[in-house]
């Protein structure tokens, strides 16, 4: 791989260059988890000791890394793309391609946000208007499925302003660059 395939779009602009260094924490969080799994393995079958906490610790660090995986994804543009069309027209095309995909994702991810808002309140809220954060209901009762919902709406909001920064970006740019970047 080359060096450009390991770093955050041109085109994904500051944002991106954040989001892609945002990534390491999310690795690391990945790693936490996978330590965490082995010691409770370990308490487990060599002390009889099971931790209450373990699993859905695990859970929620894994969940948070892939949810965290679709920004990364986006401003890398390593998304994944059917080349049929994409490889067959030329730079003008794709060009217009690149922006129109990234207003369409755009507008899929403004959907998404909205339906997740209306979820994210479900489970921070009561009917009341009182806060009170939706939990597990396991033994540890932690509040993790609403702080996930939470994680997912911010994820989503970042989504849609990375495809608007990109869309703007594959506009202005000049016709040449986009078969560069996308081949």
């Amino acid at each position: 791989m080359s060096d450009l395939s390991m770093r955050a779009a041109p085109e994904a602009g500051r944002l991106g260059r954040i989001i892609d260094k945002g990534g390491y924490v999310f690795a690391a969080g990945i790693v936490l988890a996978a330590g965490i799994l082995l010691l409770e393995v370990f308490l487990r079958y060599v002390f009889n000791s099971p931790t209450l906490w373990a699993h859905e610790t695990t859970t929620f660090l894994c969940g948070l890394a892939f949810l965290y995986g679709g920004l990364f994804c986006v401003s890398r543009n390593s998304h994944i793309r059917v080349v049929l069309i994409y490889d067959v027209i030329g730079p003008r095309g794709r060009r217009c391609l690149n922006v129109a995909i990234s207003l369409l994702s755009l507008i899929a991810s403004g959907f998404f946000a909205f339906a997740c808002w209306i979820m994210v309140s479900k489970s921070f809220w009561t009917p009341s208007g009182a806060f009170r954060m939706e939990t597990s209901g396991s033994a540890w009762n932690p509040p993790t499925p609403a702080l996930v919902k939470g994680f997912l709406l911010l994820m989503l909001i970042a989504m849609a302003v990375q495809f608007l920064i990109l869309a703007l970006n594959y506009l202005r740019a000049p016709v040449e660059r986009a078969s560069e970047n996308d081949a």
